[in-house]
């Protein structure tokens, strides 16, 4: 079964130096049929001016994934971190029993686009923690793993059973991924067009996906895709 989210039926919110588009419900927008899917809780598209951003604020309990498309983000934590993000880069930010931070647009002169994705922990009040790696090459061209739990020998680890996968395809090209009993995925659009299971979907496009022994991906343009594998 796949249920498809419509790129242009999310929420948005529109300010001087922000422009945010929300899948599920998040800050002012509220739909009680889009509070997220299993572990996953907000996808946002963000584009912030060159200089803007969010001032420091705080969270607890959630682990809050980045990922920059295009432009770098400044990120500065009460942890200690300072880091740039840049393009093709993720960041995973474990809140746990509470972190204060910022990110910024580190550029003066270019806008930074980017993915904000928040996940339900499996375990609450954890310390809090940072990681960030460079995703590179060898995600061109198939499905392959970005962030996961500890044991799973992704470049990021996350406190849930959560999968998240990372495919950047040329046109015409294709990947699949193989959905095991119980699990649940979504996949996200990132950038172009790409069929899901013969589905066309464009960029911000999502689609819940369940009881479905296989998910296959094919790229009508150059396309980016981030595929979720949940509990």
């Amino acid at each position: 079964m796949i249920r498809f989210r419509d790129r242009m039926a999310r929420g948005h919110t529109r300010t001087g130096t922000l422009d945010s588009r929300h899948t599920f419900s998040f800050g002012g927008y509220r739909d009680p049929g889009q509070m997220g899917f299993r572990a996953l809780r907000v996808i946002n598209e963000d584009r912030l001016i060159p200089s803007a951003g969010f001032a420091t604020h705080a969270h607890q309990n959630m682990e809050i994934v980045t990922y920059v498309l295009a432009g770098q983000l400044r990120h500065r934590d009460n942890l200690g971190n300072g880091s740039i993000i840049r393009a093709g880069e993720m960041q995973r930010l474990s809140a746990g029993t509470g972190v204060s931070h910022s990110e910024f647009n580190a550029s003066a002169g270019e806008p930074v686009h980017l993915l904000q994705l928040w996940i339900i922990p499996g375990r609450m009040g954890v310390a809090p923690s940072y990681a960030q790696a460079a995703l590179g090459d060898d995600y061109a061209g198939r499905l392959k793993l970005a962030a996961g739990p500890e044991g799973s020998a992704a470049p990021i680890t996350l406190q849930q059973d959560a999968l998240i996968y990372l495919a950047r395809l040329t046109a015409g090209a294709a990947t699949s991924h193989p959905l095991a009993a119980g699990r649940g995925a979504w996949l996200q659009i990132a950038r172009g067009i790409a069929a899901l299971n013969d589905i066309e979907m464009r960029e911000g496009d999502g689609a819940a996906i369940e009881d479905e022994a296989e998910i296959a991906v094919e790229a009508t343009t150059d396309a980016e895709v981030l595929l979720f594998d949940l509990t």
